[in-house]
């Protein structure tokens, strides 16, 4: 299953929704859309996963480096909706502590489909 990323920035904060499964091919293309996200100023940076069906190692350290990279910045890295089978596994290496995890996706600062007006 092919990974889709798309994001969207607002002032310093930015969404990056995230489909299919991420594990060790299409990890770097997770990297990739994180640290463009970084680069391009976001000190906020909320990854929807409501649509993700699998992440394995590699993709958790993907995570975790982008996390690292932007707490650099002062800012922090945030994971919404993570189906179960995410979850279990966040759960069982213990980086539930470590993220922030939000339930929800209305939790997402810009709701899907509006074009908030700063």
């Amino acid at each position: 299953m092919e990974l889709k990323i798309s994001s969207r920035s607002h002032a310093d904060c930015a969404v990056v929704t995230v489909r299919g499964e991420i594990d060790l091919y299409t990890a770097p293309q997770l990297q990739s859309g994180l640290v463009n996200a970084v680069d391009d100023g976001a000190r906020r940076l909320v990854v929807d996963m409501s649509r993700v069906e699998f992440c394995d190692s590699t993709g958790m350290s993907v995570l975790l480096s982008a996390m690292k990279r932007v707490r650099a910045e002062g800012g922090d890295l945030e994971l919404v909706a993570p189906k179960p089978a995410v979850l279990k596994i966040l759960e069982v290496t213990g980086l539930n502590a470590v993220f922030t995890i939000r339930d929800s996706t209305d939790d997402l600062p810009m709701a899907a489909g509006s074009n908030a007006s700063g």
